[in-house]
């Protein structure tokens, strides 16, 4: 029997890629301030920027899509889609939203209020940037191993129980819910246990403190404990996100991940704690309760998405297109963060250019180089996305200084990734070239979306 796994599904229509030259690129970069955020997508050769909307929907999701109830208030789609997150979560109440950004600020609106705390395995930079926005400190409590790249722990994502609970005893009547990123993306993709789960779980139990999952990956970590976690191996990987639910008291989701779709998310509540609020403020910003700023074609593509999500060939492929691309990398040389996680793979910048300070923002750096390189756009996880501008005009760093290469689902084959670790390993060859960069523009919040910089 071949060992080689191969993309289960076939290709049914195709998109041309532009290819571009170095010094296309040179002058397309300069164009966009060094941001790759800012580059046009037609002159990037492979877009690793996000895995956030950007995959391939199945032949039995646009199937769906002509099924779409389009109907302002009561819409079938809704009641679709509302069967099938009861049936994985077990939440009763589902509050649509058109991404995931959306269902956290309106769940922190109402959740959460100025001079809280709210704990996180590590949140990701929408989730802190809605925190911070209503006055929220967003605490970020990974274990000591999620910060360590090289570190081969193989449930990096998981929470510091005992930082949790040290929080909790000293600011406890600060903490309105806890939360617990699944899997942990600005940690390198990394998975949480069930065991830590559970432990967190019952930890804010015990304090009166309800806790939230951001599950943009759910199925990535059911997978991750299924292959890693004791006592799960013959487990389905429905029934093991199905207990990862039970010990949370609601979600949000960018359905834009594992939900398989260009576009939605949600919040789902198990009782009716913070439902009638949500709902209102749902209305006023989103849509009707039963749309919540989607089409009822994308309710529908989401129902479906979120079935095939658990297809364990999937899955395989999916976890083994990462470990693949970091196998490559890592015989040529470059360090990255292991073991892989599901969505991507993670440059560690300051390994690959040791000659960059803090202040020359290495992984930006890095980001910009890889672009003109080989063409391809990642997403810098470092300072400039974590770190902040103090009034005085000093800076705040970033632990780690991390690109993250991000891979749509569905969309690249595997000489794709090749030409990809190719051009990478290409460019650690000559990494004491790269400069550094320099901010010359930031807004306040998510200031990597719009930041423009010169090279040092």
């Amino acid at each position: 029997m071949p060992t080689t796994l191969i993309e289960p599904f076939r290709i049914k229509s195709v998109e041309p890629i532009r290819m571009t030259t170095r010094s296309e690129r040179e002058g397309m970069l300069a164009q966009a301030k060094l941001n790759p955020f800012l580059l046009r997508a037609d002159d990037v050769l492979l877009d690793f920027l996000t895995d956030s909307g950007t995959g391939a929907m199945s032949a039995k999701q646009w199937g769906a899509i002509m099924e779409g109830d389009e109907s302002y208030a009561g819409a079938r789609s809704f009641f679709r889609l509302e069967a099938v997150i009861r049936k994985l979560t077990g939440y009763a109440h589902l509050i649509p939203t058109h991404q995931g950004r959306a269902a956290e600020r309106i769940l922190f609106s109402v959740a959460a209020k100025k001079g809280d705390l709210v704990p996180n395995n590590t949140h990701f930079d929408t989730t802190r940037a809605n925190l911070e926005f209503g006055g929220v400190e967003a605490v970020d409590l990974v274990i000591r191993e999620g910060l360590e790249p090289q570190n081969p722990h193989p449930f990096k994502g998981n929470i510091d129980l005992d930082r949790l609970e040290a929080l909790l005893k000293k600011d406890g009547a600060r903490v309105p819910f806890g939360m617990m990123t699944l899997t942990n993306n600005s940690g390198g993709g990394q998975p949480v246990s069930m065991a830590n789960l559970r432990a967190c779980s019952e930890l804010l139990r015990r304090h009166g403190k309800p806790l939230v999952l951001d599950v943009c990956r759910f199925a990535e970590n059911a997978m991750f404990i299924k292959l890693r976690e004791p006592g799960y191996a013959d487990r389905t990987v429905e029934s093991i996100a199905q207990e990862m639910f039970s010990l949370g008291d609601g979600c949000t989701m960018s359905a834009k991940k594992d939900g398989l779709v260009n576009i939605g998310g949600f919040i789902a509540l198990k009782d009716d704690r913070w439902v009638e609020a949500a709902r209102n403020l749902l209305i006023l910003t989103e849509g009707f309760p039963t749309y919540g700023g989607l089409a009822g074609r994308d309710l529908e593509a989401l129902a479906v998405g979120l079935e095939e999500v658990l297809h364990e060939d999937y899955l395989r492929y999916r976890l083994r297109t990462a470990e693949y691309m970091g196998e490559r990398l890592k015989a040529g040389g470059v360090r990255i963060v292991e073991p892989t996680g599901g969505h991507a793979v993670y440059l560690d910048a300051k390994a690959f250019l040791p000659h960059l300070r803090p202040e020359d923002y290495p992984a930006w750096a890095l980001s910009a180089a890889l672009y003109l390189e080989g063409g391809i756009r990642g997403v810098e996880i470092g300072s400039v996305m974590f770190g902040k501008r103090r009034d005085d005009g000093t800076e705040t760093y970033h632990t780690m200084e991390l690109v993250r290469l991000a891979f749509p689902r569905r969309v690249y084959t595997q000489s794709h990734f090749d030409y990809a670790a190719e051009a990478i390993c290409e460019l650690k060859a000559k990494a004491a070239a790269v400069k550094g960069v320099r901010l010359t523009k930031q807004s306040r919040f998510l200031r990597h979306f719009t930041a423009e910089f010169r090279w040092a």
